[in-house]
């Protein structure tokens, strides 16, 4: 499936990955890796561009400033970053089986292919095709998008009003837009003010949200040319094989913690 900004141009800057280690707290264990995803022996997802990095850092210190009402500080909390295609097509297939399960569905039976098909269109509206084609690629495999949430200074995930890679509508950013304007201290309330506040320190990076999913930020690839009227995305497909001749370089050249 082709997506709005699918079309727009990418003129590859050559800027390599770099290591989010020792920078940001990451989710440990990563996810898709527990669930044998192929990242291959040079597959760290918990890499980004350089540039990226640097406006993440500019992101976490928004947040040092604005503490949450409830907990004080705030951290981010990095999910998943880089995403080799291969893993693309591999957790898409993972979303499938876990949607199939919940909804009670045998994908295997011919009378569910109706069903089925349901499934699979949910699934890609927060799923990216695991494309081949390096016009169009997924922005997790371009080093540009990371997936993250909010953490107190102890590193506990703070409750967001929705479950990271959740396929419904709770995932939508504004999903309790209504409820907190209803109610402004009701827990909806809460988890709206706090992916507003991801958000703000997000963009305020130069960052942008991806429409369906409130953990989901880039900066440089497709959706963010499409979204702030760029013609042109800096940032294409990068291959393990990149990773690994950038692993050097990440090494020597890791940005100061929260500077």
């Amino acid at each position: 499936m082709r997506r709005p900004w699918s079309d727009v141009a990418i003129t590859e800057c050559g800027e390599p990955l770099q290591s989010l280690r020792g920078t940001f707290l990451c989710f440990e264990p990563h996810p898709y890796a527990k669930l044998g995803a192929p990242y291959g022996d040079q597959g760290d997802p918990f890499r980004l561009r350089a540039s990226v990095i640097a406006r993440l850092v500019q992101a976490q210190n928004q947040l040092i400033q604005h503490p949450d009402p409830e907990v004080g500080p705030l951290q981010l909390l990095v999910l998943d970053a880089w995403r080799p295609v291969s893993v693309q097509a591999f957790m898409i297939e993972h979303a499938i089986e876990e949607e199939c399960g919940r909804r009670g569905l045998n994908p295997s039976q011919p009378q569910w292919q109706t069903a089925l098909d349901e499934v699979k269109r949910e699934v890609s509206r927060f799923w990216a095709p695991p494309s081949e084609d390096r016009s169009m690629p997924p922005p997790h495999s371009t080093g540009a998008a990371i997936d993250l949430t909010l953490a107190d200074q102890r590193g506990a995930a703070l409750n967001m009003g929705g479950a990271f890679d959740a396929i419904g509508s709770e995932s939508l950013p504004d999903h309790h837009a209504s409820a907190a304007k209803a109610n402004p201290n009701s827990p909806e309330a809460l988890w709206h003010q706090r992916r507003c506040s991801l958000h703000a320190a997000m963009k305020q990076a130069g960052f942008v949200r991806h429409p369906n999913e409130w953990w989901h930020f880039s900066h440089g690839d497709q959706l963010w040319a499409w979204t702030v009227a760029e013609s042109i995305a800096v940032y294409g497909r990068v291959d393990g094989d990149a990773c690994a001749a950038a692993s050097s370089s990440a090494t020597r050249s890791s940005p100061s913690r929260f500077t």
